[in-house]
């Protein structure tokens, strides 16, 4: 039985602790203060309650510490609840040794262990748990070494991989540059070809035929800059950074002496547009304008070494900034020697690529005689120059010889007293000039081949003939017909085939050439072609390699996207008939079809030669085909294909 003492011991217990937990909630700071006397407080206590306790409850008192023990071991052992309040003679198992360690006898007497104490047993099972732990432990560390490896393997493959990737786009991106590159020049030379060169396009080209032996630029490429604006120069300077960033280097001083010679032009511009603010001012920049014609009859006709060394000299007057001397002065005076010094470079190269160019040719011409017998190559010579002798004898003697024939001096004696003076010597020279045209005087001596300079271009008497025709035909459709002077029914009808036209179409005159036709009606009514007026549509392609290659800032080339064909018939004699159009393909080239149109009299057919693709029939893509109001309109689009997969 538990007496009254323990209980009242319990209550003081209690209450304790209750003002333990008042004493918790005060203030950290209070707390802090007053944790000395407090701890001591509790000692006492406890000491204390144990002098006054009874055997049984301090026997009591300790099993239920050892209780709590036990559990706290056992839920550490991974215990479940159910098997906490489980004891040696309480379970379910009906085991009087459950909660004792375990000893397996049969492994032990087969270790020979029978006789063994109980201390060397834990001492042997100690020893053999720490050689498994070290063991453990070098397991652990042969696996973290593994793991180790293995990632600095795969950082290695990563590393390996990216490098690869990292020279695979270097290399994509070099031939993407080379790729816009050869662009470049490509549109330089359409443009060139088309004759609408800019100044860009001739400069590249005159650095890309250096090494071209055929190829002979006779100017100095500053010479290009010459006339140009303000705002072409701006634009020169821009298109010179993209050839010098797609270059890499490769003509970089070229390109910089061209940049230097561009800026300076565009200082002397800029420098004239602000010639009125600077004299209302009152101010000068740098040389005044008496001075500036010296200056510049200074810098002409130097080479670039002895620029060099006047720029040297100019250099070290204004580094030493002595008394009485003019900075500004000489600080322009540098900055347009500058441009000079690129002159003068660019001057020695082109002397330098000229003299190369005919050191080659002439060794060209060399191998080219070394290859024919010497002995006909003397006898040819000296038969053309007995050719050129014998015409030049010829033409010397001939117009003496009828100068002084008698049947002319007695028409002239008979025809004095009829005529004057001026008529006589006109007479004579008109004689004169007959009979130089009779002996051939007029035409070009035999030249022999050896005897023409490096670089001449010989043209055989066919292509001659060739070109003269060509230009005759060229000169024949310059005059002006009457049949050209359009009627005011012809106007309006024009006007009205120009409505709706936009940026992305252009007029489309190109005419194809038919076979000799031969009308019926000729005879009754004069054939003329209608009169037209065509507009094609052109736009851009945005598939997927021109989307890969090009952006809106460096578009694809255009393409023909569509036709809108406008036939004028305002004197058909036969209204109730329509016009009709026939499409035949081209037989050299099936890329181009022949678009043939036909109405009737009085008018001939007329065909265009046209992009032959697939028309898009649909109305709401544009399509049209109608004769109204005196025109016969055939509108018609391509067709779009998309790539799906």
């Amino acid at each position: 039985m538990i007496s009254d003492n323990f209980i009242s011991r319990v209550l003081f217990f209690i209450i304790s602790f209750i003002h333990h937990i008042d004493y918790k909630k005060m203030s950290s700071s209070s707390i802090r203060h007053s944790r000395s006397k407090d701890s001591s407080k509790r000692k006492q206590q406890k000491e204390l309650i144990k002098a006054m306790e009874t055997p049984e409850e301090k026997r009591f008192r300790r099993l239920m510490k050892k209780e709590i023990k036990e559990r706290k071991r056992k839920e550490l052992m991974g215990w479940d609840n159910d098997y906490l309040h489980y004891t040696n003679a309480d379970n379910p198992f009906g085991d009087a040794n459950l909660l004792s360690t375990f000893v397996w006898d049969k492994k032990m007497a087969k270790d020979g262990l029978i006789g063994v104490s109980n201390e060397e047993l834990e001492l042997r099972n100690r020893q053999k748990m720490e050689e498994n732990k070290r063991e453990l432990e070098k397991v652990k560390k042969r696996r973290m070494e593994r793991e180790m490896e293995r990632q600095q393997r795969d950082e290695e493959m990563a590393l390996l991989q990216r490098s690869k990737e990292a020279a695979q786009f270097k290399e994509w991106e070099k031939s993407e540059d080379q790729f816009h590159l050869q662009q470049a020049r490509l549109r330089s030379t359409i443009r060139i070809e088309d004759g609408r060169a800019k100044p860009i396009d001739l400069l590249a080209k005159y650095i890309s035929t250096e090494e071209e032996v055929d190829a002979v630029e006779m100017h100095e490429p500053y010479i290009y800059l010459n006339g140009l604006r303000l705002k072409d120069l701006e634009d020169l300077v821009e298109d010179i950074k993209v050839y010098m960033e797609l270059e890499k280097g490769k003509n970089f001083d070229y390109w910089n002496d061209i940049t230097v010679i561009v800026e300076d032009e565009l200082h002397k511009i800029r420098k004239i547009q602000k010639e009125s603010t600077y004299t209302a001012v009152g101010r000068r920049e740098g040389i005044h304008q008496s001075v500036a014609h010296e200056v510049a009859h200074i810098f002409r006709g130097k080479t670039a070494e002895q620029l060099d060394q006047l720029k040297t000299q100019i250099e070290k007057k204004i580094n030493s900034k002595a008394e009485g001397v003019d900075i500004g002065y000489w600080e322009t005076l540098l900055s347009q020697l500058k441009a000079h010094v690129a002159r003068a470079r660019l001057r020695d190269r082109h002397q330098e690529n000229l003299k190369k160019k005919l050191e080659v040719l002439k060794a060209q011409q060399k191998m080219e005689e070394s290859q024919f017998d010497p002995e006909e190559g003397t006898s040819s010579h000296n038969y053309h120059d007995q050719i050129v002798k014998t015409n030049l004898s010829s033409n010397r003697n001939e117009p003496s010889t009828s100068n002084k024939s008698p049947i002319r001096n007695e028409k002239c004696e008979n025809s004095a007293d009829d005529i004057s003076d001026a008529e006589q010597e006109a007479r004579n020279i008109i004689e004169e000039c007959t009979a130089d045209y009779e002996a051939c005087g007029y035409s070009p001596s035999y030249i022999s081949p050896n005897s023409l300079e490096p670089g001449t271009l010989v043209v055989s008497v066919l292509d001659d003939n060739k070109r003269l025709t060509f230009a005759r035909l060229q000169v024949q459709g310059t005059g002006t017909r009457i049949e050209n002077v359009m009627a005011a029914e012809e106007i309006a009808l024009q006007k009205e085939a120009r409505k709706g036209m936009t940026n992305e179409e252009a007029e489309f005159s190109v005419e194809s050439e038919l076979d000799h036709q031969v009308y019926l009606w000729s005879d009754k009514y004069r054939p003329r072609k209608p009169r037209y007026f065509n507009r094609v549509h052109t736009g851009f392609e945005w598939n997927k390699y021109n989307q890969t290659h090009y952006d809106m800032d460096n578009p694809p080339p255009k393409i023909v996207q569509g036709y809108k064909f406008n036939i004028f018939y305002p004197d058909l004699i036969n209204k109730g008939s329509t016009p009709q159009y026939f499409l035949t393909a081209c037989g050299d080239n099936p890329e181009f079809a022949v678009l043939r149109f036909h109405a009737g009299p009085p008018y001939e057919d007329i065909a265009f030669k046209i992009v032959n693709r697939e028309w898009e029939y649909s109305y709401k893509r544009g399509f049209r085909c109608q004769f109204h109001n005196n025109i016969f309109q055939l509108w018609f689009h391509f067709k779009r294909y998309r790539y799906r997969r």
